[in-house]
C-alpha cells in the first residue's frame, strides 16, 4: 500500500517537474532583464544601478536576480529576489559604494526564473561585459553647488553672495544705511548731496588657489575603507569648484617624491573638467613625500601669491619639525593652510570608558596622541602657519569654511 502511494506521488512530481519544464522554456522569450549604469561612478558615494526587467510570460514568474558585479566590491553573495506579475516590466534599483578610483568592469546579468511550482528553474543571461570608471566625488560638487543657490546655507558657510571688503578693487558709491562701516563715508559725495554716501568695495579676484595633496605613505590611511588620499582629492575637487564660483583661479598639484599631477591656477570654461580627469589620473607608490622638492618648484614655478591648501597628515611633532623650515619658506610667498586629519579610532578609544587595565592603557596613549595633534595646530600658529585640523568626513566642509574666512577677511 504505501508502496504505492509513493510511486504514485513519484509519477506526480515527474509529471509536474515536465509540466513545469514545458510551461517554462515553450516560450522563446520568457524573462528580458536589461542593466542601466551610469556614465561614471562618483568615489566615495553610493551611486544608483538600475536593473528593468520585462517578463513576456503570460502568467507570474518568480526571478532571482544575480549580478556579476566589478570584482573591487568582494561581493559574493549578491542576489534579489521578486516576483513579476504577468506581461508586466519592473523597474529595480541597487546601490553600489567604490572606495578607490579606477575603472569598475561588470560581468553578465543572470536571471533565474521559476513558474508557481518552483520545480524548473530557467536561466536568461543579458547585458555585454560594460565597463565604468569610477572619478572623484562629483556627487559632492553637485551637492554643495546646489546648496549654494538654497537660503539655509548659513550652517554650511557656503553662499553665493558677493562680500563687500576694504580691499582697493573700488565698486561704487551708494547711500548709507545702517550697518556700512563708517571709515567708508565719502565726504565730498556727502557734501554734495546733503546726505550721508559711502564707498562700497568688492573682494579682489582672481587670486590663485591650489589645492596642494600629499601622495605620500601618511595618506594611505583608510577611513570608512576610503583612504586619506582619496579624501583629499575630493575635498580639492569642490573646492576648486567653489574657488571658481567666486571668480578666483583654481589649480591643482599632486606631489611625492616629485610634483605631479599639476594644473595651473586658470579661470576658464574649461577648467573643472581639467582638474576633475587630473584628479582621475592621480597615482602614487606612496613613497616618502619630498617637501623641499615642494617648496623648491612653488618658488620657481608660482610667482603670483595665493593661497596654498595643502593637505597631509602629521601624527607626531617630530614629524612636523622635519618639514617646518620649507612650510615657512611656502608661507613667506604665498597664504599657507596645512589640513591634516584628526584620527578617529583613537577618538572612539578616549570616549570610551575602560574598564580593564589594558583598555586604561590604550585610553592614555590615545589620550597622548591626540594631545600631539593639538600641539601641532599651536606649533604651526607660532609661525603664522594657518592650520585645519579636522576628521576625514568633515573635510571637504571644514576647507570651504576655511576658504570662505579667508575671502572675508582679505588675506588673499
Amino acid at each position: 500500500m504505501w508502496f504505492q502511494i509513493v510511486r504514485m506521488l513519484l509519477l506526480l512530481l515527474v509529471a509536474l517537474t515536465v509540466l513545469d519544464a514545458l510551461i517554462l522554456f515553450f516560450a522563446k522569450q520568457g524573462v528580458k532583464g536589461h542593466r542601466i549604469l551610469p556614465e561614471k561612478f562618483s568615489n566615495g558615494d553610493q551611486n544608483p544601478i538600475r536593473l528593468k526587467i520585462e517578463n513576456f510570460y503570460t502568467f507570474p514568474v518568480y526571478v532571482r536576480i544575480i549580478d556579476e558585479i566589478p570584482e573591487q566590491f568582494q561581493v559574493r553573495n549578491f542576489k534579489i529576489d521578486r516576483k513579476l506579475d504577468a506581461s508586466s516590466v519592473t523597474q529595480l534599483q541597487y546601490e553600489l559604494r567604490p572606495v578607490e578610483r579606477g575603472e569598475y568592469h561588470f560581468g553578465k546579468l543572470n536571471i533565474y526564473a521559476t513558474s508557481v511550482f518552483g520545480l524548473v528553474a530557467r536561466r536568461f543571461t543579458s547585458g555585454d561585459n560594460a565597463m565604468v570608471p569610477t572619478y572623484p566625488s562629483f556627487m559632492q560638487l553637485r551637492k554643495y553647488d546646489l546648496l549654494a543657490i538654497s537660503n539655509n546655507l548659513h550652517q554650511y558657510g557656503i553662499k553665493k553672495i558677493r562680500r563687500i571688503g576694504h580691499t582697493m578693487e573700488f565698486e561704487q558709491i551708494k547711500d548709507y544705511v545702517l550697518g556700512d562701516d563708517l571709515r567708508t563715508i565719502n565726504w565730498k559725495a556727502t557734501a554734495k548731496k546733503n546726505l550721508l554716501m559711502v564707498n562700497q568695495f568688492q573682494d579682489e579676484k582672481s587670486q590663485p588657489v591650489y589645492s596642494v595633496i600629499d601622495k605620500g605613505r601618511v595618506m594611505k590611511m583608510p577611513f570608512d575603507r576610503l583612504m586619506l588620499l582619496d579624501y583629499a582629492i575630493n575635498a580639492a575637487l569642490v573646492i576648486s569648484n567653489v574657488a571658481l564660483k567666486k571668480h578666483d583661479k583654481a589649480g591643482i598639484i599632486a606631489f611625492s617624491k616629485k610634483l605631479e599631477n599639476i594644473v595651473v591656477a586658470e579661470k576658464r570654461a574649461s577648467q573643472m573638467n581639467l582638474i576633475l580627469e587630473t584628479l582621475y589620473n592621480v597615482e602614487t607608490d606612496f613613497f616618502e613625500s619630498d617637501f623641499g622638492r615642494l617648496y623648491a618648484d612653488i618658488k620657481r614655478n608660482i610667482t603670483q601669491r595665493g593661497l596654498m591648501l595643502l593637505y597631509t597628515n602629521f601624527e607626531t611633532l617630530d614629524g612636523l619639525h622635519r618639514q617646518i623650515p620649507y612650510l615657512k619658506g611656502i608661507a613667506k610667498n604665498h597664504l599657507l593652510v596645512v589640513i591634516f586629519f584628526k584620527n578617529t579610532e583613537l577618538e572612539s578609544i578616549i570616549n570610551n570608558p575602560a574598564e580593564t587595565v589594558q583598555q586604561a592603557y590604550d585610553k592614555v596613549i590615545a589620550e597622548k596622541f591626540a594631545f600631539e595633534k593639538r600641539l601641532i595646530v599651536n606649533e604651526l600658529q607660532k609661525y603664522g602657519i594657518q592650520s585645519i585640523l579636522t576628521t576625514p568626513e568633515n573635510l571637504t566642509i571644514d576647507t570651504i569654511n576655511k576658504y570662505l574666512e579667508i575671502k572675508a577677511r582679505g588675506l588673499i
